[in-house]
């Protein structure tokens, strides 16, 4: 089965645990989505541009993507939850590409150090027109605070996948 993990990461906590999915299952590509105008990354501006953007549904640009979704089986969303919802950058690639993500194989995890995971990919899930996923996980800051029982957590995302 081909699978294509979408993802937004501004700390690296979600590109982390993107590669490591990668490296645990079999033919499996990455898609960074970039907005064409960065977040604040640091300080309290971070949390007010990230959050506001976040609570607003906004829809910014992305930079240029170039993907067949054609030809996945599966798409795997991971994205860092602010204000207890998707990312923007999420939002957008999910609105550019509804219709051919309901055909498909779903699957998310969210990245966070505080709360409202499960609420953000249950929002996930409205915003593409689906049930629900295949498989969910939800990680407490995976590379920022690594640990053993966090790199467990990861490897039974990858097992779940596998089956």
């Amino acid at each position: 089965m081909k699978t294509l993990i979408v993802y937004y990461s501004m700390g690296g906590n979600t590109e982390y645990v993107a590669e490591k999915i990668k490296a645990g299952i079999e033919d499996a590509d990455t898609l960074r989505l970039v907005p064409k105008k960065a977040y604040k990354d640091t300080g309290f501006a971070k949390f007010v541009w990230g959050g506001k953007s976040a609570l607003m549904a906004e829809k910014p640009e992305l930079e240029d993507y170039s993907v067949d979704l054609s030809q996945y089986d599966r798409i795997i969303y991971g994205f860092p939850v602010w204000a207890g919802t998707i990312t923007p950058p999420i939002r957008t690639f999910v609105a550019d590409n509804k219709e051919i993500l309901k055909g498909k194989r779903n699957c998310a995890y969210a990245c966070m150090a505080g709360s409202g995971g499960v609420k953000a990919i249950e929002k996930l899930a409205k915003a593409i027109g689906i049930k629900g996923f295949e498989a969910t996980s939800i990680f407490i800051d995976p590379k920022d605070s690594p640990s053993a029982e966090k790199d467990a957590q990861i490897n039974g995302l990858i097992v779940a996948l596998n089956q």
